[in-house]
């Protein structure tokens, strides 16, 4: 209407419930990809291979690998092309990471000091690299946490490697190195005990000093 002047409403007071009920959409099973958070059967599942696939006779399909985010466990499951895939209902906030308590690993909200518990199953891999302060992003669903996200980068202590020889350049070749977080990866040749260095958590590769 002429003269009504736009309401305006500030957006950050949001941030948080928007965070916590995301909204839902649908795509294509076309149009799915490796880490694509589907849900299956009521259960929330993280897509983690996929094949488009077109017989020579019949309608074309897509056969995924998926992981059962409550179950730990993995699944085949085959989409029509075309059809749709409701997208799991799951929202992220970042937690801090603070210790391990026998078989499960504490993550703490550093506002409300509450505390959200992983499974050593749960958290899998990812342990090599996981540190206490550190501040990951935890999954939810259903108001319980799911599984986590390490940063992509983090910084680590070499605590155990063959010390270097001078003259070793990053071109010089490589060798393991044990990080203070019982990680083991490859490093340059000029690498010594006691330096600090970046690793990237998603392929566990050592990328600079830090």
């Amino acid at each position: 209407m002429a003269g009504l002047k736009p309401f305006l409403v500030s957006t950050s007071i949001f941030h948080r419930t928007s965070q916590r009920f995301p909204k839902i959409f649908a795509f294509s099973s076309n149009d799915i990809k490796v880490g694509s958070n589907i849900e299956v059967d009521g259960a929330p599942c993280k897509v983690i291979e996929f094949l488009h696939v077109k017989p020579g006779k019949g309608a074309a399909f897509v056969r995924t690998t998926l992981r059962n985010y409550v179950t730990g466990n993995s699944v085949e499951k085959t989409f029509r092309a075309g059809s749709k895939i409701e997208e799991a209902n799951i929202y992220k906030e970042t937690k801090q990471f603070t210790y391990k308590d026998a078989a499960q690993y504490v993550f703490m909200d550093l506002t409300s000091y509450e505390e959200y518990r992983l499974n050593e199953k749960d958290v899998g891999d990812k342990a090599k690299f996981l540190k206490e302060g550190m501040d990951c992003t935890l999954l939810f669903w259903n108001g319980k946490v799911i599984d986590f996200e390490l940063p992509i980068t983090v910084k680590l202590t070499v605590v155990d490697v063959d010390p270097g020889v001078k003259g070793d350049t990053a071109q010089g070749g490589s060798k393991p190195a044990t990080l203070d977080t019982g990680a083991v990866v490859s490093v340059p040749l000029f690498i010594n005990r006691g330096e600090e260095i970046l690793v990237d958590t998603r392929n566990g590769q050592y990328m600079s000093r830090a």
